[in-house]
C-alpha cells in the first residue's frame, strides 16, 4: 500500500494555489512508491537522464550529482517522446455532490477532484518534458489546446483550472460522444488521451447515446490513439445508493427534473442499472484496448497518478 501522502482530499482548500497542491501530491505519490511495495518502480523525470560516458563533462547538472552523487545531463524540448490530452467534463454532473464544505474549505465533489487530478498531471508532464493539452467539455467543447511541452502551457492550463472552480454550476447537459468524436478530429499527432468523467449522459437527450460513447471512443483507437478512461464518480452514493431509508427530493444536476421518494423504494433497481452500465462501460474499453479505471473521490489522487505512470512506462 503506498502512503506518507502530504496532501489529502480534505485539504482541498488550497485549491486556490493548484501549482502548490499539484507538487504536493506528485511528490508525496512518488515518496510513497519508493515506500511501497512499488519501490522498484522508476520515476525519473524525463527533465535529466544518466550520464553517458564520453559525453561532454559540461552536460552535467553538478546541483543533482550534489545531492544524489550520480551523473545526471539535462534534457531538452527536442528530446519531448509522449503527446497527452487531458479532457475534463466539466458538465453540471461533475459539480455532486453539491453540499458546502466547512468554513474556509472546499467540499470534495467530482469537479474538483478531477481538476486536482489533472492539475497533478500536468505537472508530471511538465517535470518529464511530455507535451500535453487540454480539453473542456460539457455540453459543447469550451476549450481546446494544442499539446505543448512549455512552462507557459502549464500556466495557461493552471488557468484554465482556476477559472472552471470559479464558477457556479450551470445546468449543462453531457455531450461526451460529441466531445470525444471532436478531439479524435482535432489531434493529428498520436497520442495519450486522458478522459476524466462521470461518464454520465442524459438518455431523455439521446437515446442513442451509448451506443454513440462507444462508437466515439472506438474512434480515439481508431485514429491510433491511446487512451485512459478515468471514470470519476462517488461511488457510495452513484453506484451503491447508500443512501438512509427516508424520503428524499432528487434532483438531476442537468436537466433540473426532480422525484421525492425513499431510498427502498428504487435502490434496487437503481443499484443494478448503474451496476450493468459500468460494466459494460468496461467490457467496451477492454474491447478497444482502452485502460478503464474506476476514479472514487473519496479516495486518494494515487488510483489516478499510478496508473498514469505505469500507462507511461509502456508507451516509452
Amino acid at each position: 500500500m503506498i502512503t506518507n501522502y502530504p496532501v489529502s482530499l480534505q485539504d482541498l482548500h488550497q485549491l486556490d494555489n493548484l501549482d502548490l497542491i499539484a507538487r504536493q501530491v506528485v511528490e508525496g505519490f512518488i515518496i510513497g512508491i519508493h515506500k511501497s511495495p512499488f519501490h522498484g518502480f522508476s520515476v525519473e523525470f524525463a527533465e535529466h537522464r544518466l550520464y553517458n560516458p564520453g559525453e561532454s563533462l559540461r552536460s552535467i547538472d553538478w546541483k543533482v550529482y550534489a545531492r544524489t552523487d550520480r551523473m545526471y545531463v539535462k534534457k531538452y524540448e527536442e528530446e519531448t517522446n509522449l503527446r497527452c490530452q487531458l479532457v475534463i467534463d466539466t458538465s453540471a454532473s461533475m459539480y455532486y455532490p453539491l453540499n458546502a464544505g466547512s468554513k474556509g474549505q472546499v467540499a470534495v465533489n467530482k469537479l474538483n477532484f478531477s481538476i486536482s487530478c489533472a492539475a497533478s498531471l500536468a505537472y508530471l508532464f511538465r517535470k518529464q518534458r511530455d507535451a500535453f493539452g487540454l480539453t473542456l467539455f460539457s455540453d459543447e467543447v469550451h476549450v481546446h489546446t494544442n499539446a505543448r511541452s512549455t512552462a507557459i502551457q502549464y500556466e495557461l492550463l493552471l488557468s484554465h483550472f482556476r477559472s472552471i472552480l470559479q464558477k457556479k454550476p450551470e445546468q449543462k447537459i453531457t455531450r461526451l460522444a460529441a466531445a470525444l468524436h471532436q478531439v479524435a478530429d482535432h489531434i493529428h499527432k498520436r497520442s495519450l488521451v486522458i478522459i476524466l468523467s462521470d461518464m454520465f449522459e442524459n438518455v431523455s437527450v439521446n437515446k442513442n447515446n451509448k451506443n454513440e460513447l462507444f462508437e466515439a471512443l472506438q474512434h480515439l483507437k481508431y485514429n491510433k490513439h491511446e487512451v485512459i478512461l478515468f471514470h470519476v464518480v462517488d461511488r457510495k452514493k452513484e453506484l451503491a445508493f447508500s443512501f438512509d431509508n427516508r424520503p428524499y427530493l432528487f434532483i438531476d444536476m442537468e436537466t433540473g427534473e426532480k422525484v421525492k421518494l425513499s431510498s427502498n423504494e428504487v435502490r434496487k433497481q437503481y443499484i443494478e442499472q448503474a451496476s450493468a452500465f459500468e460494466k459494460q462501460l468496461k467490457l467496451k474499453c477492454q474491447q478497444y484496448k482502452i485502460d478503464f479505471i474506476a476514479a472514487d473521490i473519496n479516495h486518494h489522487f494515487k488510483q489516478v497518478l499510478l496508473p498514469y505512470l505505469l500507462k507511461r512506462s509502456k508507451l516509452g
